[in-house]
Formats: C-alpha cells, sequence, structure tokens
C-alpha cells in the first residue's frame, strides 16, 4: 500500500494509506474519534481533503480499502462493477467528479447511466469534499424509481413509511396507528412495523392484519413486518400474505455475519418474496436499513470511517434490487453521531451516497434522546432531505416512537412537506386518497376527513376478532 503525503504551510502530513486519507478528510464524527481513525487537528482534516480531490477515481478501483480476499462486499463491489458506465469518468479525480455534478452537464438521465459504473468509496470519497449545499444540489439532481403496488422515488412527489410500532404488538394499538396515519395521507411507500416479538406466530398474525386491511380498503400499498430475514423465509414457507422482505445489513462481511445475515441468505430472502408475485406496477420486493457506526459498533469496520462503510452498505442494496432502502440516521446514539451537526451531515450523505449509487434511498429523521440533538433540529434536516429530492422519510404517531425509544418525524411532518413543497405521494395512493376522500380537490387534508376516518376506524372490530 503507498503512502499519501502533502505539504501544508510548513506542516507536511503523511497518511499510512487510501483509507487513512479517507478517514482524515470526514467531517468530525464521534464514532470515527471513537475507532481512533478522526483526523485529530482540522488542519490536518483539510490536508487530507486537498490530498484526496487530486485522487484518481480509478485508484479505488485499484486500492480497495478492506482487502478482496478477506471480504465478501469487497467482492460483491469489485466483480460487478461495470467499466463501461465508469468510462465517462474514468479520467476524472475525485476534485473533478465533484465540480462535474454540480455543473450544467451533469443531468438526471446521466447520473442514472453513471450509477453502475461507481463503487461506493468513490461517492464517500467525493462527499467528503463536497459542502451540505453541494450534497443536496447534487442528490436532487438524481432520481430512482421502484415499484410494488406504488411507484416510489419519481421526481416532485414524497413518499412516506408509516411506522405503527406498538410494545407488546397488541393488534388494536398497532391498527389504531396504521388508521390514524392513513387519515393523514402517509403509508405510501410502506406500512411498516418493528415487531416487539420476532417470533414466527407474532409476525404472521401482524402480516394478516394488514393484508386484510388493505383488501378491505382496496388500499394500493405494501406492508413489511421488519422481522429477520429467515423469519421472513420461514413465513413465506407458511404461506403468510408477505409483501417486502426486510434486513438491516452493513457495509463488510464481518458487520453483516453480526446481523446474522450474508449475500447468500439475503438473496434467498429475495427468491422468497419473488415467489409470491404479489406486486401489481412492479417486482421490487426488499426494505433494507442501514446506519453509520453499525460496523464500528460490531468490531467490524477494518479501520475505515464509518461514513464509507455506510457507502459499501449501499452496494449490498444495490444488489439486491429493493424497493427502500433508509438510513437510520441518528438512531445508533452519541457514541457514533454525536450531535445535530454531525447527525444532519450524516443523513445528507448518506442520502447523497445511496442515491448516486442508484439506490432508493430514505432516511428515518431520528435521534435519541442521549443525543445533543432536538425536534428542531429534526426540522432543519427534514426540510433539507426534501429539497434534495429524498424518496420517502418515516413517521410516527407524534414523532414518539413509544417501542423503539426514540424520536422520529411525525404524520403531521408529512403533511407539511408536501404542502411546502408541491409534492403528493406516489400516484396509486394519491389516487386512493381522492377516491375515499380523504384528499380535497386541491389535494388537501379534506374537511370531512373526519367521517372517513370512522369508516376506517368501523375496520376496529375486525382487528379485535382476529387477533
Amino acid at each position: 500500500m503507498p503512502s499519501y503525503s502533502i505539504l501544508l504551510g510548513r506542516q507536511r502530513h503523511v497518511f499510512d494509506d487510501l483509507k487513512a486519507v479517507m478517514a482524515a478528510a470526514s467531517p468530525e464524527k464521534s464514532g470515527d474519534r471513537l475507532a481512533g481513525i478522526a483526523a485529530d487537528t482540522n488542519e490536518r482534516r483539510v490536508a487530507a481533503r486537498y490530498l484526496l480531490a487530486d485522487i484518481p477515481l480509478k485508484t479505488f478501483l485499484e486500492e480497495p480499502l478492506i482487502p478482496y480476499e478477506i471480504d465478501e462486499v469487497t467482492r460483491l463491489i469489485v466483480d460487478s462493477h461495470d467499466a463501461s458506465a465508469f468510462s465517462p469518468v474514468a479520467h476524472m479525480t475525485v476534485g473533478q467528479l465533484r465540480d462535474w455534478l454540480l455543473s450544467y452537464e451533469c443531468t438526471t438521465a446521466g447520473l442514472s447511466a453513471l450509477a453502475p459504473g461507481l463503487t461506493p468509496e468513490m461517492v464517500a470519497a467525493v462527499s467528503k469534499i463536497m459542502r451540505n449545499h453541494d450534497l443536496i444540489v447534487a442528490a436532487a439532481k438524481t432520481s430512482v424509481v421502484t415499484g410494488f403496488r406504488t411507484t416510489i422515488g419519481l421526481k416532485g412527489r414524497l413518499s412516506s413509511r408509516l411506522q405503527p410500532n406498538h410494545p407488546t404488538d397488541d393488534p388494536e394499538g398497532v391498527a389504531g396507528s396504521t388508521l390514524d396515519g392513513l387519515t393523514y395521507g402517509v403509508g405510501d411507500a410502506v406500512i411498516g412495523i418493528n415487531p416487539a416479538g420476532d417470533n414466527l406466530e407474532a409476525c404472521v398474525r401482524l402480516m394478516e392484519l394488514f393484508d386484510r386491511l388493505r383488501q378491505r380498503f382496496d388500499i394500493p400499498m405494501q406492508s413489511c413486518v421488519l422481522t429477520h430475514v429467515t423469519t421472513s423465509i420461514k413465513a413465506v414457507e407458511a404461506g403468510a400474505p408477505l409483501d417486502l422482505v426486510f434486513q438491516s445489513i452493513a457495509g463488510t462481511e464481518a458487520a453483516n455475519r453480526g446481523f446474522g445475515v450474508d449475500l447468500k441468505v439475503l438473496r434467498e430472502g429475495r427468491e422468497a418474496a419473488l415467489s409470491l408475485k404479489r406486486g401489481t406496477v412492479g417486482d421490487n420486493v426488499m426494505y433494507l436499513e442501514t446506519g453509520q457506526g453499525s460496523a464500528l459498533s460490531a468490531d467490524a469496520h477494518h479501520g475505515v470511517d464509518e461514513q464509507t462503510i455506510e457507502a459499501r452498505a449501499y452496494a449490498v442494496a444495490r444488489h439486491l434490487k429493493p424497493l427502500i432502502v433508509n438510513t437510520v440516521v441518528g438512531f445508533i446514539g452519541p457514541e457514533y453521531l454525536y450531535d445535530a451537526k454531525q447527525i444532519i451531515r450524516a443523513g445528507l450523505e448518506d442520502h447523497f451516497c445511496g442515491k448516486l449509487l442508484g439506490v432508493p434511498m430514505g432516511v428515518d429523521v431520528c435521534y435519541t434522546n442521549h443525543a445533543e440533538a432536538d425536534q428542531d433540529d429534526m426540522d432543519n434536516l427534514m426540510f433539507l432531505l426534501a429539497s434534495a429530492g429524498v424518496n420517502f422519510l418515516i413517521a410516527v404517531p407524534g414523532a414518539d416512537d413509544v417501542m423503539l425509544n426514540y424520536q422520529s418525524l411525525s404524520y403531521h411532518d408529512i403533511v407539511s412537506l408536501r404542502h411546502s413543497f408541491g409534492r403528493p405521494p406516489a400516484p396509486e395512493f394519491e389516487a386512493w386518497l381522492y377516491r375515499m376522500g380523504l384528499f380535497d380537490s386541491e389535494g388537501r387534508l379534506a374537511p370531512q376527513a373526519s367521517s372517513v376516518a370512522r369508516r376506517l376506524i368501523d375496520y376496529h372490530p375486525d382487528v379485535r376478532a382476529s387477533a
């Protein structure tokens, strides 16, 4: 591995290898400091960024940050690299790619064609020399469209995940939160619940609950019980009405092993869901979740900074052709993202990197109660992500997840963003909202919504009977 050095003022800064340059060039992150790889001064961070800007993109194909021989995610990145798609930028350095991304010449069509030619390390590198503004502008040019029963990611639209978590998986509580969210027009990306109990029987019961709701009101939606991929496979084998397979993923083989998965079992999960043929407008059958710091918490980061490892997780996601992917940006806690500045930066980085790699990115705009952040900070991030064209955001009742014990966005926030930016939900779901009288002729929550809500809540006895 060659070393890298640069003279900045009277100080020569030397870095042992490429991953040391990448780590030092990263914006301040408590997780990188915990790992002992962060720049120890701002001057050294600037030096690393100067170095990084002049490194040819091809270098990332020649110097894997994690050896090919020991990591299947590296092998996936190298073996699936599309040299033809890469050719328009193959002559560029990291800095030149940054300039091109912000130029008039960079278009939505050009970015879609380029995506298979970019590696996670390339997009992580360019993000490190970009301001927040740059990340927003470049991401807003991208478009990653996927479909199952609704079409997600169309330009000019904003989708949402309805997250009706309940501390005991009580069907009445779950149904109440779900119906509440639907009356706000939330849930076109997915109705996705984190089950309190990860046993097959409880998960199948929740899948059946959502499927009855969908059929009863003819809702163009998809549901997902966020259980382990192996439990989802068993549910398919048991004949459960499963729409999407969920799994948390990370950017190294060892970190994924900590989640109890590898590429083989993830492919098996996708094949199981595809076998049911339940989609109507597309066959993207997976819902994947990521987050900076997960590899460090599993001691599986190989000395690579947490943002680059996060971008490598998107290579895993891209391989599985998911309907949606979201980063739970502030969920993992202040040990990895200390305060609002770090959380906001990470949210914009993750969205930018995922979209450039062709991944349908959403974000859980969230924080834990022991982080140096509050709801005003989440307001800032949700508006920045809407400006950047995020595919979907997550919302929970009252912005307070009483099961996972963290703070996210509320149903009301989704309504506010849609009106502020003029972005309706997915077209199939929007048509249903009009048909149900939940939207008025101008796409606003209709005055008669309360009576429609009562019709929806009439479903409640059904839930009780089936519990």
